[in-house]
């Protein structure tokens, strides 16, 4: 029975289940910043059917998929991780996806489905972004590495609001780009604008799942 799995948060289920966060997006369903939702809350909120969902999830585990588990990791192995899987391909991307938006922008900005406003957008997100990284560097991931992460939850409650923050810019961005759907004659440019979308949405609510889901719950855990 798929029962079971709707009162259980996305945030758990995406940690519990390997391919559940491809069944999150394919329902547009925010596993990251909105993760301590249940399942039957979420899909509910979207006018989705929950069982639909969990009976997808219940295939899932079914089949069996192996998938890498980061709560089994030691903090040092996920931070390292972080770093390089995601901070390190953030700002690459965000430079290379304003540049693009740019040109769009300048060729298409005439048409009703050219995304005007997402250069700019993107501009914002990257400033952002940067900055809460930067807090992470220099602060958060410090603190924990030296074993101080009874002392981490001030800035954890901060970083966590900017992952709010940085849901709601997401979702900003499907909303000047009809859901990251280009237009049906769009040019080589514009659809490689959207694939690029596609790879930061789905990196950044992963970066933000591992952090808000596994990083920060592991970092608050009292000591045993």
């Amino acid at each position: 029975m798929s029962l079971d799995l709707l009162e259980q948060s996305l945030g758990q289920l995406a940690c519990d289940i390997p391919g559940a966060t491809r069944t999150f997006h394919h329902y547009n369903l925010d596993f990251c910043c909105g993760g301590h939702k249940s399942l039957r809350e979420a899909a509910l909120g979207k006018g989705l059917n929950p069982l639909l969902i969990a009976d997808a999830l219940r295939t899932l585990q079914a089949a069996g998929e192996l998938g890498h588990d980061w709560r089994d990791e030691p903090q040092a192995l996920l931070i390292a991780h972080i770093l390089e899987r995601y901070h390190a391909r953030h700002r690459e991307q965000l430079p290379e996806l304003i540049r693009l938006a740019r040109r769009v922008e300048r060729v298409h900005g005439a048409r009703a489905s050219c995304p005007v406003g997402l250069a700019d957008h993107l501009q914002d997100m990257y400033q952002e972004l940067e900055g809460h990284m930067l807090k992470e560097e220099q602060v958060l991931f410090p603190m924990l590495q030296q074993g101080l992460g009874e002392r981490a939850a001030a800035p954890i409650q901060v970083l966590r609001y900017e992952h709010d923050q940085h849901g709601e810019a997401l979702e900003t961005m499907l909303a000047l780009t009809d859901q990251i759907t280009p237009a049906s004659d769009a040019c080589n440019t514009w659809r490689a604008l959207y694939r690029g979308l596609v790879e930061l949405r789905d990196d950044l609510m992963q970066h933000i799942h591992l952090e808000n889901n596994v990083l920060f719950v592991n970092a608050v855990k009292p000591a045993r």
